[in-house]
């Protein structure tokens, strides 16, 4: 057993031991994406309940139980990855029928988001069984808290995933994320990243908040523009290495005539001298005041 995790494992226990995990129900259990230590003490406690481990790919999923002193034997493990989902899905729905715990863990964070588990999920649910999350680490929600939002953007994000690989499908996906006005999240693999930043110039001045190794040894979190990201990459030979997550940052929001700025600044100017109204207008909608004033001098004459 590995020493580092002995006492969290009895953590585990005391703390979730009492609590209430039914039979017949699926755990969706969210399992690191880098660091070991981020895994939750109920997570250790149900990943030893289980009468079946269901996973991605079992021997990594051993590997990382073993890593907290959880040994089951191979008749506790059961494959459910992206080629063999909906067929495994009857085996997992009959198991639970049968009155056994289940548990799914992908290879890194939480389970159906980008990895299998979605269609198993929908397929159990239908089925009448219950589907039971056990939250915890997720590369997306990891760099969306990190990254920050600018201060035109409050509309929430949207998650893209993996872009395709062949690069004319990848330019068409490029097309229609650049006319999301909102924030998206986007994954990437290694040997990819190159070409994700080169079909991203088109973006231009957007911000892209890259995360790279996230709560890993040599995790690394930038924002530059869109243009920039191909540089940044190359600007040091270990940025193309380890997982990568990126973050299409909000359009900012164009001052066009019928915006709600022009709005506020026709009803102001109405009541008020247009300097005034450019101050109160600033003040309301957190404007740069020059910007406001050239556009009510444009309303004004139009």
């Amino acid at each position: 057993m590995n020493v580092n995790f002995d006492s969290a494992l009895s953590a585990a226990h005391a703390a979730a031991a009492a609590q209430n995990h039914p039979t017949g129900t699926l755990y969706m259990v969210a399992t690191p994406i880098g660091n070991l230590a981020d895994i939750s003490l109920r997570a250790l406690h149900v990943l030893s309940l289980c009468d079946t481990l269901a996973c991605e790919d079992t021997r990594h999923s051993q590997t990382l139980l073993r890593a907290y002193g959880i040994d089951r034997s191979a008749s506790h493990w059961l494959a459910v990855h992206q080629h063999n989902e909906a067929e495994a899905a009857q085996e997992v729905i009959r198991r639970l029928q049968a009155g056994q715990r289940v548990a799914y863990v992908s290879d890194a964070g939480t389970p159906a988001i980008s990895d299998p588990g979605a269609r198993m999920a929908w397929q159990v649910q239908s089925s009448g069984l219950r589907v039971m999350p056990l939250p915890g680490a997720s590369s997306v929600t990891s760099l969306l808290s990190a990254c920050g939002t600018p201060a035109h953007d409050s509309s929430g994000f949207v998650f893209v995933g993996f872009l395709p690989s062949k690069a004319t499908e990848r330019a068409h996906a490029v097309e229609v994320l650049k006319q999301e006005p909102r924030t998206q999240v986007l994954l990437e693999a290694p040997h990819r990243i190159e070409a994700l930043a080169n079909a991203l110039d088109v973006l231009g001045e957007r911000f892209v908040t890259v995360g790279r190794e996230l709560t890993k040894q040599f995790e690394e979190i930038a924002t530059v523009a869109a243009q920039d990201l191909g540089a940044w990459l190359q600007g040091n030979a270990q940025r193309t290495r380890g997982e990568f997550v990126l973050v299409v940052h909000a359009q900012a929001k164009e001052r066009a005539a019928g915006s709600d700025n022009d709005r506020l600044l026709k009803i102001l100017m109405q009541e008020l001298p247009l300097k005034t109204a450019v101050k109160v207008a600033a003040e309301i909608s957190g404007e740069a005041k020059n910007a406001l004033y050239d556009r009510a001098l444009e309303l004004k004459q139009a």
